[in-house]
């Protein structure tokens, strides 16, 4: 029950996004548009599937910890599609050029890729096999935010806002990870 109340709650905004598009029709540039919301959506659900371990105390989220961060990749695909169907209008060229061309795009596309590896080894047995490498994903947010705040012409204070709380979920998560890690293995089992 818990999973299917996850799995509506997360595809709320992919609901929210189509009928402001086709129903409202109230949405002036549709591609700068699903760029924003796919982007920050993706943004948001990867930022709390690293948050999970933040918050184990008080509400459990560990055992949809991997669920959530495949809808966070699923959102970031979007992301990219809209890049490749819509703006570059599957012109291959055209996306090496953007990506050559502009760092934000670099750094996203970068940050995509290990999405990708993170998604396709994501299965409990490769995940066992990869485990280490899933740590790519902090990597990841680091160059998602970069992309972000390079891809705006100017910052807004919600924007803002939502910077600093990134910083603020990076740092309890670095925190977490000191802490972890200066505390010995016997006590830790």
């Amino acid at each position: 029950m818990k999973r299917i109340l996850l799995f509506i709650i997360i595809l709320l905004p992919l609901g929210f996004s189509l009928y402001e598009l086709f129903i409202l029709e109230n949405v002036k540039d549709p591609i700068k548009y699903i760029y924003t919301f796919t982007g920050v959506s993706a943004t948001v659900i990867l930022f709390a599937s690293i948050s999970i371990s933040l918050i184990k105390k008080w509400i459990n989220l560990l055992k949809y910890r991997r669920m959530i961060g495949l809808f966070g990749f699923f959102y970031a695909f979007l992301h990219f599609l809209n890049f490749y169907i819509l703006d570059a209008e599957l012109d291959f060229s055209f996306v090496v050029k953007e990506t050559l061309d502009k760092p934000f795009i670099y750094l996203g596309m970068l940050a995509f890729f290990i999405l990708i590896f993170m998604a396709s080894t994501s299965t409990k047995t490769l995940f066992r096999k990869y485990n280490k490498y899933h740590k790519l994903v902090y990597f990841a947010l680091i160059l998602i935010t970069i992309h972000f705040v390079m891809a705006q012409k100017s910052l807004t204070i919600v924007q803002l806002i939502y910077i600093l709380l990134i910083l603020f979920i990076s740092y309890f998560k670095l925190l977490q990870q000191i802490i972890k890690n200066n505390i010995p293995n016997n006590i830790t089992r």
